[in-house]
């Protein structure tokens, strides 16, 4: 797991358009409302991760540490905690399609919104497989090794997999359509071109189920951003604009709206925090 790690740092400033990410701080990270649009492993390698209502004293949170995994179904968001435990929080994130799960032909009702595990010996040599590969492999291949990792976590024991993706609602292909585009001020006219549908019946349709198209489009744009902040060292105002936003200070505003701090504060807690 160490040597994996290590190769991890290596190529942690140049992962872009990779099919995995690395999120990695020396001081602790408390986000709220994290979106988690598609199924999404996270493997963690330093310090710990602790999801739950933290903010509330007698909750009870799930606790990951140093060789645990943990996999989050698209559930609308979530509050979580990246912990340094004095040293580093480290966490590779490997994110799935909903096609990657049509390997499993049964698929049983889903009883919880995530399941988590242990990284034996198996498993993180596949993933060290993966991280050696991605780089040199055409994109139109990531999917076969993203199933191989599927079908591992299975034949582990991990039964909950085949069930963690839950269908693609509406909401959900609202997301990954203003996602496509993200630099784009997508209109809820156009994404409604899309879904063959009127804006009127797409608005109506998100209200039952209970959100509407600008929090969609804010969620969409803001995770960017907060992905953006973890992975890279670009300027908090370059990363505002690949999000859409022509203002700095409206996307601080908007981002600790909904994380509860802004990039600025987030930065602080980075390893390699880079001047704005």
């Amino acid at each position: 797991m160490q040597s994996l790690k290590q190769k991890l740092e290596s190529i942690a400033q140049s992962q872009q358009g990779l099919p995995f990410s690395v999120y990695s701080s020396v001081t602790d990270q408390h986000l709220l409302n994290v979106p988690i649009v598609k199924p999404l492993l996270i493997c963690i390698l330093g310090g710990e991760k602790r999801l739950g209502d933290h903010a509330q004293p007698n909750s009870s949170d799930t606790v990951c540490a140093v060789g645990d995994f943990i996999f989050l179904s698209n559930m609308p968001n979530i509050n979580m905690r990246n912990i340094s435990q004095k040293t580093e929080y480290f966490a590779l994130l490997i994110g799935f399609e909903f096609e990657d799960f049509a390997i499993f032909n049964k698929r049983p009702a889903q009883t919880k919104p995530f399941f988590t595990g242990k990284l034996d010996n198996l498993l993180v040599q596949t993933l060290d497989q993966f991280v050696d590969w991605s780089p040199s492999a055409p994109e139109t291949l990531w999917h076969t090794r993203r199933q191989e990792l599927l079908l591992l976590l299975y034949h582990m024991g991990h039964k909950q997999v085949s069930a963690i993706a839950e269908p693609p609602s509406l909401s959900h292909k609202v997301e990954i359509l203003i996602g496509s585009n993200i630099e784009l001020d997508s209109s809820s006219e156009s994404i409604a071109k899309q879904l063959a549908m009127s804006d009127s019946t797409l608005r109506r349709k998100l209200a039952l189920e209970n959100t509407h198209f600008q929090t969609l489009k804010d969620r969409v744009k803001l995770g960017h951003g907060l992905h953006l902040l973890q992975t890279s060292g670009l300027p908090i105002g370059l990363v505002a604009e690949q999000c859409g936003y022509q203002s700095q200070s409206r996307f601080t505003d908007k981002f600790k709206s909904l994380f509860g701090l802004t990039p600025s504060e987030l930065r602080k807690t980075k390893l390699h925090e880079k001047g704005e």
